[in-house]
């Protein structure tokens, strides 16, 4: 691909944002591929867990407001957006976790990117900002209903209406993240944490991830249900028996996904 590199390693998937010139700003290139990528690895029984991380140590400054355009006759405006959010619902509809690995600019539709992953990891050198109201902007890529379930709506509201830069320290006081490492040490932290997803019981986790995201709409009895549902699937796969053997057996249980 031309903007987005993509490897694979033991149900691992590394999508690394490859526009360092432009500290990773997405055009439209990068939209596509992104999509086109996300579509392929929902679609993968192999493929296990996810880390998207950027190039040249940043994540990613956003869209590129100054890319040109395709050549092609000009778009309506929410035709192109929509482009965009097809982008965000691909990586929400994701069933394999997603970990964020963040180091250096992660802001506007770069910080939504980060904040639309299941677990936000971040170096010590991150820095994030909802920048848009700074460039004429209101939010996108899922913004406006990622931070109020990540940091309530109030400090929503702060973000999103001053677009100010704050640090990884901040970050993770506001709730923005799971985790601030030293730089030196965010790769090896990262790549224990996709082994041990990539190891986990896909059927199961992909089940947990759904009910959490979809937890603030609906009830409690609801969610009830919904659990209950959940249960009853996981007890007809291998994976159920496989864990409770192990576990009598003393060893780490491996699972199918089936």
């Amino acid at each position: 691909m031309e903007t987005v590199d993509v490897q694979r390693n033991g149900g691992i998937v590394t999508i690394t944002l490859n526009r360092p010139h432009k500290k990773n700003a997405a055009n439209g290139t990068m939209w596509a591929e992104l999509l086109a990528t996300f579509r392929e690895i929902g679609d993968s029984a192999a493929d296990r867990a996810v880390v998207i991380t950027g190039a040249g140590g940043e994540f990613c400054s956003g869209a590129d407001l100054w890319a040109p355009g395709d050549g092609g006759p000009p778009k309506h405006q929410l035709a192109a957006m929509r482009h965009i959010t097809d982008v965000a619902l691909a990586l929400h509809r994701l069933p394999q976790p997603v970990i964020a690995k963040v180091r250096g600019v992660a802001v506007g539709a770069g910080c939504n990117l980060a904040l639309g992953c299941d677990l936000v990891v971040a170096s010590t050198t991150a820095r994030f900002s909802e920048i848009f109201a700074k460039r004429g902007l209101s939010l996108d890529f899922g913004g406006s209903w990622l931070l109020p379930r990540r940091i309530g709506l109030h400090r929503a509201k702060e973000l999103a209406f001053f677009g100010d830069i704050i640090d990884a320290a901040e970050a993770e006081r506001l709730g923005l993240v799971n985790r601030v490492v030293p730089d030196d040490e965010l790769d090896a932290f990262v790549d224990g944490w996709a082994a041990r997803l990539a190891a986990a019981p896909p059927i199961a986790v992909a089940m947990s991830k759904r009910m959490l995201d979809n937890a603030m709409n609906v009830t409690f009895e609801e969610a009830l249900d919904d659990e209950g549902a959940a249960q009853t699937v996981n007890f007809g796969t291998r994976d159920t028996p496989e864990a409770i053997k192990a576990f009598m057996e003393k060893r780490p249980p491996v699972f199918e996904g089936r």
